[in-house]
C-alpha cells in the first residue's frame, strides 16, 4: 500500500484587507497573502470607497481573492465588519493596504494555534520598515528594526495595545463574543477589538519575524497618525474604548464595583464621578449611593453608572451596604467623594489584589490617607465584614474582622517591565551604556520578553565598547532569529577585529533581508537598497 504523501488541507484562513487611496501599494500586499505557503485561504479585499481597485485585484485571477468594491467611505471598522460577514475561515488575521508578510507568517499562526496552545489568539514579530517616499510615489527601504517583540499582558493590554493587529491572528467565532468593530470609532479601532479578545483569550506571542509594516521617515500619511493631532478627538476615542465591554459571561477578566460613597450630590462628587471616568482602565461599574431627591439632578453621558436611592438620613457606612447588596463582582472598591483620582489610581490596589495570595482580603488605593481612606476589598471579606459589624464605619469594621489592609509593595504593581524599561531607556540618553545594557539584561532574565531584550542588550554592550559581550549577544540572536540590526551590529565587531569574510557574510544576510530577496518584498525596491549595501560594505573594508 503506497503511503499518501499529500500536505492534507488545514482550516480555511480569511485574510482581510481594508484599502482607501492606496493602490500604489496595495498589489505588493494583496500579492505577499497570496504567496503564502499556506494554501487554505479566503482574502477579502474591501476597497472603502477610494480609487477603482478592480484592476488591480482581478489582475491576480485568484479564485481565493474576494473584492468589496464600495463607492461610498465608511471608515475602516465598518469595512472589516463588512468583510467579516463575508468570512468563511476557521481563523481571521488582517492587513492593511501598504504592508505585508512573509511567505511563512499564516502557516507559523495556524501552526501555532492548532498544534501549540490553547490560546485562541496568537500574533508574530513584525518589522518596523523605514522608508523614503521617492517622487514617483514608490518607497526606498532605508532600514528594518524590530521595535517591539513582548509577550502578553493582559492589564497592560487594558491600558495600551502591545499587540499589532497585522501580526495577529483569531478564531473567528470570537466576533461572536466580542461583537463587531465599533464603527462610531475614526481612531483606535484595532486596539478597541484586541481589548475585547483579552476577555476571552490569553494571546501566544510567536517571537519570529513574519512580515513588516511600513513608516516613512518624517511625517506618516497614515489615517491613524493624521487623527491623533486632534487630542480631543483622540481622547473622546480613548475613554469610549475604555469604557465598552463586551456581553457577558467573560472568560478572562472580571468587573470592579466602584461605590462612590457620599452623602448628597454636590461639584465634587461630579469632579470625582468625571475624574474616574477619565482615568480609570480596568473594567468597572460606578454605584452611586443618592437620596432620591438627588437622582434626577446628576446629568452626566458616563457609561456604567448606576443610581441607588438611598435614605437622606442614611450614614455612609448604611449607603454602603444598600449598594453591597446589589454588587456581585468578586472586587469592590470603596472610593469616598473628593478622593484624589490619578492614573493607575485603582490598578496598582487591583493588580496585587488579582494577582496576589487569594488569603489577601484587599488593598488600599494609592493615595489613600486616614481622611480619605480608599481601597479594593475581595466581596466576601466585605460583606462578612458588613454584617458581622453594622454598626461600625466601613474601615473599621474591616479591622474588627480581621482583614488587615495595606498599599501592595513595589513588587506587587503593574508595569514593572516597562517601568524598568524606561529606566534603561533614560540611561542610554544619558550616554549610560553600559548601566543600560546590564538593566536590559536583568529584565530580560526577570520579565522574560528575552529576544527583545538581548538585541538591546547588545546595542547598549557596543555602545560602551564591551564587544566581547555585544557579540556574544548578536551573535545569540543571529542564530535564533535574524535581524537587520543584530546583523549589522555583529558585522561591525567583526570588522573591527578584522576579520573581514565573517563581516561580509553578515552584511549579505543583512542585505537579503533588506532587499527582500525571498520575494516578501517588491523588487523595484532592490536597486536602491543594493547600493545602500554596497556603502556599507565599503566602509566596513
Amino acid at each position: 500500500m503506497e503511503k499518501d504523501n499529500k500536505k492534507k488541507a488545514g482550516p480555511v484562513v480569511s485574510v482581510v484587507l481594508s484599502t482607501y487611496n492606496r493602490p500604489q501599494y496595495l498589489h505588493q500586499a494583496v500579492a505577499s497573502i497570496l504567496r503564502q505557503s499556506y494554501r487554505d485561504l479566503q482574502v477579502i479585499v474591501v476597497n472603502d470607497g477610494g480609487v477603482n481597485v478592480s484592476e488591480i485585484v482581478n489582475s491576480f485571477r485568484d479564485p481565493r481573492l474576494m473584492l468589496i468594491n464600495r463607492k461610498e467611505n465608511m471608515g475602516k471598522a465598518y469595512s472589516l465588519n463588512e468583510a467579516l460577514n463575508r468570512a468563511d475561515g476557521r481563523y481571521v488575521a488582517y492587513l492593511d493596504d501598504d504592508d505585508l508578510y512573509y511567505p511563512h507568517h499564516i502557516e507559523t499562526l495556524v501552526h501555532a494555534l492548532e498544534y501549540e496552545t490553547d490560546c485562541e489568539v496568537a500574533y508574530s514579530d513584525f518589522y518596523k520598515t523605514y522608508c523614503r517616499i521617492l517622487s514617483d510615489g514608490s518607497r526606498q527601504v532605508l532600514s528594518k528594526v524590530v521595535e517591539v517583540s513582548r509577550d502578553f499582558d493582559r492589564f497592560l493590554m487594558l491600558h495600551f495595545n502591545h499587540v499589532l493587529h497585522v501580526c495577529l491572528m483569531h478564531r473567528r467565532d470570537l466576533i461572536e463574543k466580542t461583537g463587531p468593530y465599533n464603527d462610531q470609532l475614526n481612531i483606535l479601532i484595532d486596539w478597541d477589538m484586541t481589548r475585547r479578545l483579552a476577555f476571552f483569550s490569553d494571546f501566544y506571542h510567536i517571537p519570529e519575524i513574519t512580515g513588516e509594516y511600513y513608516h516613512p521617515m518624517g511625517d506618516s500619511d497614515r489615517i491613524s497618525v493624521q487623527r491623533r493631532k486632534d487630542k480631543q478627538e483622540y481622547q473622546r476615542n480613548v475613554l469610549t474604548i475604555r469604557t465598552t465591554t463586551p456581553p457577558k459571561p467573560w472568560k478572562k477578566i472580571q468587573d470592579t464595583s466602584i461605590i462612590l460613597a457620599s452623602r448628597r450630590l454636590n461639584k465634587r462628587m461630579g469632579e470625582t464621578i468625571g475624574a474616574i471616568w477619565r482615568y480609570t482602565f480596568v473594567p468597572y461599574k460606578l454605584y452611586l449611593p443618592l437620596p432620591e431627591s438627588d437622582v434626577h439632578w446628576l446629568n452626566t453621558d458616563m457609561p456604567n453608572l448606576i443610581c441607588e436611592p438611598v435614605s437622606p438620613f442614611s450614614s455612609l457606612a448604611q449607603s454602603v451596604d444598600t449598594i453591597l447588596e446589589r454588587c456581585e463582582d468578586e472586587y469592590i472598591a470603596i472610593v469616598p467623594n473628593g478622593f484624589p483620582v490619578q492614573e493607575f489610581w485603582i490598578e496598582c490596589a487591583l493588580h496585587a489584589l488579582i494577582n496576589g495570595s487569594p488569603d489577601d482580603p484587599g488593598f488600599e488605593l494609592k493615595e489613600s490617607t486616614d481622611r480619605l481612606w480608599g481601597a479594593v476589598v475581595r466581596r466576601n471579606v466585605l460583606r462578612s465584614a458588613r454584617k458581622t459589624f453594622p454598626h461600625l464605619p466601613v474601615r473599621d469594621s474591616l479591622r474588627a474582622s480581621g482583614a488587615a489592609l495595606r498599599q501592595p509593595e513595589f513588587k506587587e504593581l503593574p508595569f514593572q517591565f516597562d517601568n524598568l524599561l524606561r529606566e534603561a531607556k533614560s540611561e542610554e540618553q544619558d550616554g549610560n551604556w553600559l548601566e543600560a545594557a546590564r538593566m536590559y539584561e536583568r529584565i530580560g532574565e526577570r520579565y522574560h520578553n528575552e529576544l527583545w531584550m538581548t538585541r538591546l542588550a547588545a546595542k547598549a554592550f557596543f555602545k560602551a565598547g564591551a564587544y566581547e559581550k555585544a557579540t556574544r549577544l548578536s551573535r545569540n540572536v543571529n542564530q535564533q532569529h535574524p535581524t537587520v540590526d543584530t546583523l549589522l551590529l555583529e558585522a561591525k565587531i567583526k570588522s573591527q577585529e578584522e576579520d573581514l569574510n565573517s563581516a561580509i557574510e553578515l552584511l549579505k544576510t543583512a542585505e537579503h533581508i533588506l532587499s527582500g530577496s525571498d520575494g516578501s518584498v517588491n523588487h523595484s525596491l532592490a536597486s536602491a537598497q543594493t547600493s545602500a549595501f554596497k556603502r556599507l560594505q565599503e566602509g566596513y573594508s
